[in-house]
């Protein structure tokens, strides 16, 4: 009988560990929220550092970043959030901050020396939420087409009209860009978010 009752209470252990476990490697709804905001900014840095880095942008964690160019943001930006932060080829810093809900991008040199603040960065960096059950059926049937067993959890637009859609499955985020018609144009990098990495780009197609 005391047998019998061990391993009862084993077998019950063992279903609330993987519950528990299984509950951990859910993307949560912040993340989901915070994954499309970064491949936003990292969009809008692409397009409006062309002119001004060298080489393509190479994401780093914020946590990467010089001492130099954190004291200038806590100085001249006080409570804002480091939403991306990358270097180009010569060792640039390009950092995207945003504070109450205005985005800025910021050009540092390979020392963490101030440069300039990036134009049109805010603007394109920028989402504006859109429901996700107003989205256009080109999209959802692209999801559903392409990324069987995937759930779409948040959908903003930028000033471009480009839609981005996160969607996430029990163990992976992904991040899609759509044009203003609906039609796919790519999967988004997820660059480091908060300290940490992004689930992955998942997959093109």
């Amino acid at each position: 009988m005391k047998k019998q009752l061990l391993l009862l209470l084993m077998a019950v252990f063992g279903l609330y560990m993987v519950a528990c476990q299984s509950q951990d490697a859910t993307p949560s709804s912040d993340g989901d929220l915070e994954a499309i905001q970064v491949s936003a900014a990292r969009t809008a840095a692409d397009s409006t550092t062309k002119t001004k880095c060298k080489g393509k942008l190479t994401p780093i964690d914020s946590t990467a970043l010089p001492s130099k160019v954190i004291s200038y943001i806590t100085t001249n930006y006080a409570g804002a959030q480091v939403k991306f932060a990358a270097t180009d080829s010569l060792g640039q810093y390009v950092v995207g901050i945003s504070l109450n809900s205005t985005h800025t991008g910021l050009l540092f040199d390979a020392s963490g020396n101030f440069i300039q603040i990036i134009e049109k960065y805010g603007k394109k960096a920028k989402l504006t939420a859109v429901d996700i059950t107003t989205l256009p059926a080109s999209v959802t049937s692209y999801v559903t087409t392409n990324y069987a067993g995937y759930t779409i959890k948040k959908a903003g637009t930028n000033a471009d009209g480009n839609l981005f859609v996160g969607i996430a499955n029990d163990t992976t985020r992904v991040v899609l860009v759509f044009d203003s018609a609906g039609n796919f144009v790519k999967v988004a990098d997820i660059p480091p978010m908060n300290g940490g990495r992004g689930k992955g780009k998942g997959r093109g197609h």
